[in-house]
């Protein structure tokens, strides 16, 4: 067993630089990179669709609703670690539970912390916001925590992972959004909000088939079957390409479709080229070196990242 790299707990009064970047790992800053991205992206086609403009009100409003869904996104994953200790010191021992930075009761704390705000500001924020962050807790909760443990079956897992990033989360910002800036009257999401919607719902599918490959070892030692256990990294590593592949052929001809809400050339072009670069920095993946696993497996969250990018865009400049 891996020994915790830092017995003593950092005190956040004593130290709190080491603190607060213990924090930050503790949040995954990948999960809150494509949160925060997925709220922006959402914000501007929500403008787009409302032919609104940015404007004091509407700032107050992306504002609160990123801090409610940080703070849903750190109890979330918090939650995960608080039961995954001993999983962690084999395949994450950075984490800081995992590495004693953290103690398990102030762990408990800032999950309970915000997983409170999360629910609190949403609330004063609207019903369609509070509803989809409602949700997401609920299923971050079954996700993680006994005696259901959904993370304990693949298939219940994906499930998990791909529902609220794929469908609530976007569905449920555009809906707040609009709600907010229509005076109380939420507008139905729009071919385009569907068409990123599906984008981010199959693409996640890989993100949550692919995520146990650099952790096999730990996963194996406490009986967590996945995918990967199952199938073998080859299988899994080749059906995550191949779902990615079918994201960007899909998106880059669904421009033809959505001509009236995207700009269908620049569409098609940013996903065919990002389509090139998955495909090349696959094929130089070494599938029995740990570190390059892991290091493709946060390329994909990159491609997830630019997808909140390219789509916006490509609304805004129809």
């Amino acid at each position: 067993m891996i020994q915790t790299s830092n017995p003593s707990p950092l005190n956040p009064f004593q130290q709190p630089t080491n603190w607060l970047y213990a924090l930050w790992k503790f949040s995954r800053p990948h999960t809150i990179i494509g949160t925060s991205l997925s709220i922006l992206a959402l914000y501007f086609i929500a403008l787009a669709t409302t032919e609104g403009r940015i404007t004091s009100e509407s700032l107050v409003q992306i504002i609160g609703t990123w801090f409610a869904c940080i703070c849903g996104n750190i109890y979330i994953v918090g939650l995960n670690q608080l039961e995954d200790v001993e999983i962690d010191r084999i395949n994450k021992p950075h984490l800081p539970i995992a590495a004693g930075e953290f103690s398990r009761k102030q762990g408990q704390i800032i999950v309970a912390i915000t997983g409170s705000l999360a629910l609190l500001l949403a609330g004063l924020m609207g019903g369609w916001l509070f509803l989809m962050v409602s949700i997401s807790l609920a299923i971050g909760t079954a996700y993680s925590l006994p005696p259901i443990r959904l993370k304990r079956f693949p298939f219940w897992a994906a499930i998990c992972i791909f529902s609220v990033r794929g469908a609530i989360v976007n569905l449920g910002l555009f809906l707040h959004f609009t709600w907010a800036w229509q005076g109380g009257k939420a507008i139905a999401p729009t071919p385009a909000v569907w068409a990123l919607t599906l984008f981010i719902l199959v693409f996640t599918v890989a993100i949550a088939i692919f995520k146990d490959v650099p952790d096999m070892e730990g996963d194996k030692e406490y009986n967590i079957t996945t995918f990967t256990l199952q199938l073998g990294k080859p299988t899994v590593f080749n059906l995550a390409r191949w779902v990615i592949a079918i994201c960007y052929i899909g998106m880059s001809l669904s421009g033809v479709v959505l001509v009236d809400s995207v700009n269908p050339i620049f569409l098609g072009v940013t996903h065919f080229a990002a389509l090139i670069l998955m495909v090349w920095r696959s094929q130089k993946v070494e599938l029995e070196d740990r570190s390059a696993i892991a290091s493709f497996y946060q390329f994909i969250w990159k491609l997830f990242f630019l997808e909140y990018l390219i789509f916006p865009v490509a609304c805004l400049l129809n």
